[in-house]
């Protein structure tokens, strides 16, 4: 249903998006991120059911900065080797990958003509918080088990759209 795009960053910084349109006009618009282990085919079937239920979704590639093309399984192996672009992509000055996210944000508003939301998971999670605190153009955000949103650093941030928080325990 999807394909990859690129997209280019307020840096001028290339960068992939796995992007799934509806069959109409969307109702919306949802920005997905990413965990560890990249767009893979999670990710994507995730922007692809969103599309089937009307919505335009823009899955950013959020590691490309440090690596292209990461796509991760499940094994200790891909954890560690997610963990570890994970740690270089937050070692990257300034805003990090907030532009590249802010440029999923634009083409999902451009595209849609619709208001825009945004999901992540995980990693993509903290970043789903990060970008519903600084960034422009968003509706809503949801997190699913947003890795690190508890520090204190995060929980010092102020949404500036609805944020709905989802953890859990083992």
């Amino acid at each position: 249903m999807g394909q990859f795009v690129n997209l280019t960053s307020q840096d001028g910084f290339v960068v992939p998006a796995w992007v799934a349109q509806p069959d109409g006009a969307p109702q919306g618009a949802v920005v997905v991120l990413q965990e560890i282990f990249g767009v893979n085919s999670h990710i994507r079937a995730v922007a692809d059911r969103l599309a089937a239920r009307g919505y335009f979704a823009v899955a950013p590639a959020t590691f490309a900065r440090v690596r292209p093309d990461v796509e991760l399984g499940y094994s200790e192996a891909d954890m560690r080797e997610g963990s570890g672009l994970k740690a270089a992509v937050e070692a990257l000055p300034g805003d990090g990958v907030l532009p590249d996210i802010q440029a999923a944000i634009d083409l999902a508003a451009e595209r849609s003509g619709a208001k825009v939301g945004i999901v992540g998971f995980c990693w993509g999670g903290l970043l789903t918080w990060r970008s519903a605190c600084s960034l422009r153009g968003l509706s809503a955000a949801v997190c699913y088990y947003g890795g690190g949103m508890t520090s204190p650093d995060e929980v010092a941030r102020q949404p500036l759209v609805p944020v709905l928080a989802h953890f859990g325990q083992r």
